[in-house]
């Protein structure tokens, strides 16, 4: 049974927080997960996904990106986005300390675009990103897709959509992912919205999302 660590980094700015989940018999590969703009390392489906890739051996660091740990709720400031970019370098530091193998980013809706944005800057950071619900664009505003760095991003990626997603209809993110500079695939999650199912469906999917991840795993 895996064992889960409180984590309180301050070793160097920003603090990283959150939770570590270690495996019984790890596999020496990482990932962090994070959330998206209105939630915390708390969310159910983000605790599931760590229970279940940590049952299957991985590692799993899920925390509070910088503008959570600064205030309880609300959403990001725009002018955070930078520092929450820093924060998931350092999580993804902290991580690589604590595991033999490759290390992975992973995050939900805001917590993925800026994981995306934050490889497209450097690239090799990561051995791979895990975006559940890539925030494509504002709800119905198709016309401002959040694509500007896609050109830049070489780090393989795996996405994890909702069929009823507002944020970006799986039609919508088959016709923009070939902007992607490198590898990517789209798994498609029948029936939910941008929060994949919630509480009532965070077990369920979390397996769909392990069961995807480890198949693209063999194929890296």
């Amino acid at each position: 049974m895996a064992s889960i660590e409180l984590i309180e980094d301050s070793a160097a700015a920003p603090v990283v927080r959150g939770f570590l989940h270690v495996p019984e018999h790890a596999t020496g590969v990482g990932i962090v997960l994070t959330h998206g703009a209105g939630g915390n390392a708390n969310g159910p489906l983000l605790v599931a996904v760590a229970e279940a890739f940590a049952a299957a051996g991985i590692t799993a660091l899920r925390c509070d990106l910088p503008f959570r740990q600064a205030r309880p709720s609300g959403p990001p400031y725009p002018a955070m986005a930078a520092q929450d970019r820093a924060g998931l370098k350092r999580a993804v530091a902290v991580l690589g300390e604590r595991v033999a193998g490759k290390v992975y980013l992973g995050g939900h809706s805001y917590g993925g675009r800026q994981a995306t944005m934050l490889a497209a800057e450097e690239p090799g950071l990561v051995a791979g990103l895990l975006l559940q619900s890539y925030p494509l664009h504002p709800p119905g505003k198709p016309g401002a897709p959040r694509t500007a760095h896609f050109s830049k991003l070489t780090t393989p990626a795996l996405f994890v959509q909702g069929t009823r997603d507002p944020f970006g209809s799986i039609d919508e993110m088959r016709a923009a992912l070939p902007l992607l500079a490198g590898p990517h695939e789209l798994i498609a999650v029948d029936g939910v919205g941008h929060d994949l199912g919630g509480k009532r469906q965070a077990a369920r999917t979390a397996s769909v999302i392990l069961t995807a991840f480890s198949a693209w795993l063999a194929l890296q």
